[in-house]
């Protein structure tokens, strides 16, 4: 089916958001999120109770099939039974013994095609903690929260976040018992070359405590997923020549790269080599609301520094020409003897038209050109959409021939990321004197028409539950990108971090449950509809250090208990998760 003709079908769905069903039973809270294009922070909303939202497609698949209704009524009444026994366990880590009565006969794991990869995933800085200790050197992220604590929702920091370098044998074990196949996690640059470069010298603690977690895993039988690049560039080489707003990075991006083939290429098989490269420039060097925290003087952000109109774009570049190389490196040097996959993971949010107004049906598109786009045209067609060439003009740089040719089919598979959807609306051309990136697409996006939310709202400003983007989403990128395959690498909810909750509160995380059976039913629609969708890695397996909000939101399947030695108890959500990847 043609790109048009999917986006004329695209158009006819009609979606209904039904609030005036609420639960009111103690404990059964609906709040979540934190992700992408708008600013990450604009305040908090309270908790409210969950509600209960529609689209047409899904409840029309449901009403031919009574076991999925019968599946919601049994979900209800189990959540119940188990918020009161929850309050009577002390176990952390021990889901051995699922709930019994959850129906998950309709949506399950035999449901996707043999040999799909079901894991969970992680990031460095976001996990790991232990940042002084095994020769670790800072990461900008050390720097950028140290330094501007105030960047930070509640002033914290990754210095000891959930523990993972000291307690990765409790994870894999935690893994393990929930059937996960496999692990993506990301390594610390700056834990295996400490000052940035292999001049600088090789940290052989960095690369024992890799070995012990690659080696922990595959005797667990869970598939080492790894990330080369996960936002937490070593602070020397941002010291030394301002890490990717340098065209130096490429070839230090490509040793350490190297570094990690030759260590771990034996036992690892799916490489990527960046997360969401979008999300770090955008938020890195536009608003500065991540590290390393540049932007415009004039947009007054308290940035460090910066241009917003020239950096985000000169840093994409390189992200893309440090990508290229590092795979051109593995396919020449060490696929055929690790036989490996190495691809990239991108991230984008889905984006409706406000309204049927032509000009909003375009602006939806460059929203995507402008965020999905931005890399993958050049992976695809060696430059960037012409929708950016024609607006950004000369602040955007260009691709040599050579640089494009090295750039085209580099990755075996693209790694995607989705969290939620949005409207967008054409916005006047801006011929300001302070042009940025932040308004280059001229692209208003809203999460709400006429009053009415595109989906329920999550603890993240960002976020609000739109499930069906994620099919839309698949649909545009195998029709535009020549189907490609694609592993799901983050799709997730969350929920505030309130104290105020008892733990058997906490744990009942049935909105969480809610959105991945009906991420899940849409990636599964999307395979049926020929999209070559290999795998789903659900954010995240604990709850962790989620950047700029710090610890005042909960993205994990696993609760950690901050006030309580970081113990780990499984939420309803992972006894939910056991139950779907039981093997019959």
């Amino acid at each position: 089916m043609e790109l048009k003709q999917r986006w004329k079908e695209r158009e006819k769905e009609k979606q209904t958001w039904d609030y005036r069903s609420q639960l009111s039973s103690g404990g059964f809270l609906y709040c979540h999120a934190q992700h992408v294009l708008p600013p990450l922070h604009k305040g908090h909303t309270a908790c409210q109770p969950k509600p209960t939202y529609t689209s047409q497609d899904y409840y029309q698949q449901q009403k031919k099939n009574p076991q999925v209704m019968a599946m919601q009524l049994r979900s209800f009444l189990l959540g119940i039974l188990l918020l009161i026994g929850f309050a009577f366990t002390n176990s952390e880590a021990d889901i051995r013994a699922p709930p019994t009565h959850f129906d998950i006969a309709s949506l399950n794991r035999s449901s996707f095609p043999e040999g799909f990869v079901f894991g969970v995933g992680s990031g460095s800085y976001q996990y790991e903690g232990a940042a002084k200790e095994g020769g670790r050197g800072p990461s900008i992220w050390d720097t950028f929260t140290h330094k501007y604590p105030e960047k930070i929702s509640d002033r914290s920091n990754g210095d000891i976040t959930v523990d993972q370098y000291h307690r990765y044998k409790e994870d894999v074990e935690i893994m393990k018992n929930i059937g996960w196949d496999a692990y993506r996690f990301s390594i610390s640059w700056s834990r295996l070359l400490p000052n940035g470069k292999l001049s600088g010298g090789v940290n052989k603690e960095g690369i024992k405590y890799y070995n012990n977690l690659i080696n922990e895993l595959l005797r667990n039988g869970l598939t080492p997923f790894v990330t080369l690049f996960h936002w937490d560039l070593p602070q020397t080489l941002e010291d030394e020549y301002g890490g990717f707003l340098s065209p130096l990075i490429v070839n230090h991006f490509q040793d350490y790269a190297e570094l990690c083939y030759k260590e771990f290429g034996d036992r690892v098989k799916h490489w990527s080599t960046l997360n969401e490269p979008h999300t770090f420039t955008y938020y890195g060097y536009a608003t500065g609301s991540l590290a390393p925290g540049r932007c415009s003087a004039w947009q007054q952000l308290n940035c460090t520094g910066g241009d917003s109109s020239t950096e985000p774009y000169l840093v994409a570049h390189h992200l893309l020409l440090a990508h290229a190389t590092a795979v051109k490196l593995y396919k020449n040097r060490y696929q055929a003897s690790q036989n490996g996959v190495i691809g990239i993971e991108l991230n984008s949010d889905w984006f409706e038209p406000l309204s049927e107004v032509k000009e909003n049906k375009k602006a939806a598109l460059r929203a995507l050109d402008f965020m999905f786009g931005w890399f993958a045209e050049p992976l695809t067609s060696g430059d960037y959409p012409q929708s950016m060439r024609s607006r950004v003009g000369s602040r955007l740089p260009k691709f040599t021939k050579e640089q494009s040719k090295l750039l085209i089919a580099s990755f075996d598979f693209l790694g995607l990321n989705y969290y939620t959807g949005y409207y967008a609306s054409d916005a006047p051309q801006n011929n300001s004197a302070f042009p940025s990136c932040t308004t280059d697409a001229g692209v208003n996006i809203s999460s709400e028409r006429n009053g009415v939310l595109i989906g329920p709202k999550a603890a993240s400003a960002w976020l609000n539950v739109y499930p069906q983007g994620i099919r839309h989403l698949l649909l545009y990128i195998k029709e535009k990108y020549h189907n490609p395959i694609i592993y799901i690498t983050e799709n997730g909810v969350d929920e505030f971090n309130d104290p105020k909750l008892s733990l058997a509160e906490a744990l009942n995380d049935t909105n969480r449950i809610d959105y991945y059976n009906r991420h899940l039913y849409y990636v599964q629609s999307s395979i049926e509809n020929g999209v070559k969708v290999k795998g789903f890695f659900p954010w995240t397996l604990l709850d962790d250090f989620e950047w700029s909000s710090g610890f005042t939101i909960r993205f994990g399947i696993t609760y950690v208990d901050y006030n309580d030695m970081l113990k780990r108890y499984p939420k309803l959500s992972a006894h939910w998760f056991k139950s779907f990847l039981k093997k019959y």
